[in-house]
């Protein structure tokens, strides 16, 4: 009997997806939950998996194709009755002859004491693969019980690599040699976002200094004691910034909305987009009501989120939405730059480098480890005056962390 294989139901805000990779080709032979094909979209990799044991029939759409929601990508010839999605009725000569027992997953066909059944099913052990020493072949409950005993000494099986997006070229010295490679989908919709962005948007950017020294001896003095506290959750700067700009977010709602043609919609929550990098390139995934999380539910959100986007697991979920988002350039190295506002957001922060200065401090100069901040924000929506502010204010909050405790 074959089976349709069919592409995912594709979330509203995304349009399509392409083939990426196919695992299985025709005629080999498939497991229940075997990845079969990978369709890339706008936002992540989705995984198609198989429903039923079987073998890897017709392919419909190649790599490369363009698929809709629930478009058919190809078939999967099953092999068994378990495998069948809608069970043929059975004619009363099969009705009569049918053991009594009930079906388990994937094991109609074997005969089995109902003990032995519901052991199998709680151990998910399938029946079809137990040797029964009942009478007439039948399962008893010690034959599944050592079947369960065998699965337990087997050796995990190492998970499956996780495919990564293809690297840039190495040429040697002297080589004149070109490689022209397609752009990813990811690729080319973050391209494609930059250049709206700065089409149909009035950016500006701000710029402003924070003295990191307070946040710092913060960490230092608390790190192990939290990291103890909180289920070995490390203790990082991006909480502190995240807890500063939801906190600013709430003084000046402008920074947090977004324009829908000729409406200006104020969000009541603060969802902020964590730009994280991948082998895939830049993703943005997003702390739903970051306003309300704690310093170790932010830090580990985000310890979740890049394990995930190193693994290649961020969902659909993950990356929808936003009102407000946060770069860290500073992890690579960048001391300024200006980030691009992500739309229909209004703003974006971005953080840098923390570089040892030289500064003033009560007519003294100070070393003092700095950070330089940036506020890209849309001016349509928000004024000068807004986004200094509000940059000032997370300035403030960082540099005496005591005030985001005292909503100060």
């Amino acid at each position: 009997m074959a089976i349709e294989i069919k592409a995912p139901t594709f979330p509203e805000s995304v349009a399509d997806g392409t083939v990426a990779t196919w695992h299985k080709k025709p005629g080999d032979a498939v497991k229940r939950d075997d990845l079969v094909v990978d369709i890339e979209t706008d936002k992540v990799v989705l995984e198609v998996l198989a429903t039923a044991d079987g073998v890897m029939g017709s392919i419909v759409k190649n790599e490369g194709d363009t698929v809709l929601s629930d478009e058919l990508l190809g078939t999967l010839e099953a092999v068994g009755a378990a495998v069948a999605s809608e069970p043929a009725a059975a004619t009363p000569t099969q009705a009569a002859s049918a053991p009594a027992t009930a079906p388990g997953a994937g094991d109609e066909d074997a005969i089995a004491a109902p003990a032995a059944r519901k052991l199998a099913e709680e151990n998910g052990i399938n029946l079809a693969s137990v040797k029964g020493t009942g009478k007439d072949g039948r399962v008893t409950k010690e034959d599944v019980v050592a079947a369960v005993d065998a699965k337990k000494s087997a050796p995990a099986a190492a998970p499956a690599p996780v495919k990564a997006a293809a690297a840039a070229p190495v040429f040697a010295a002297g080589d004149r040699v070109e490689k022209r490679v397609p752009m990813t989908r990811l690729r080319a919709k973050v391209a494609e976002r930059l250049v709206e962005a700065q089409s149909n948007m009035a950016m500006l950017t701000t710029f402003n200094e924070v003295n990191m020294k307070p946040i710092m001896e913060l960490r230092s003095k608390y790190k192990d004691l939290f990291e103890k506290s909180h289920n070995g959750v490390r203790l990082g700067f991006m909480s502190f910034f995240v807890k500063a700009a939801t906190e600013a977010l709430k003084r000046y709602p402008a920074v947090n909305a977004s324009i829908d043609g000729t409406d200006i919609v104020y969000h009541g929550y603060s969802d902020v987009g964590v730009a994280v990098s991948s082998d895939r390139g830049l993703v943005v995934p997003v702390l739903r009501n970051a306003e309300l999380m704690s310093l170790a539910e932010i830090e580990g959100g985000i310890a979740a989120f890049g394990k995930k986007a190193k693994d290649g697991k961020l969902t659909m979920d993950d990356m929808t939405g936003g009102s407000f988002t946060i770069s860290n350039g500073g992890t690579f190295g960048s001391l300024l730059s200006t980030p691009i506002v992500n739309p229909p957001q209004a703003a974006i922060l971005g953080m840098h480098k923390i570089q040892e200065r030289p500064m003033a401090v009560k007519g003294e100069v100070v070393i003092l480890p700095m950070m330089y901040l940036a506020l890209s924000y849309d001016h349509r929506l928000i004024d000068g005056k807004e986004a200094v502010t509000f940059l000032v204010t997370i300035k403030d909050l960082l540099e005496d962390p005591a005030r985001l405790l005292l909503d100060i």
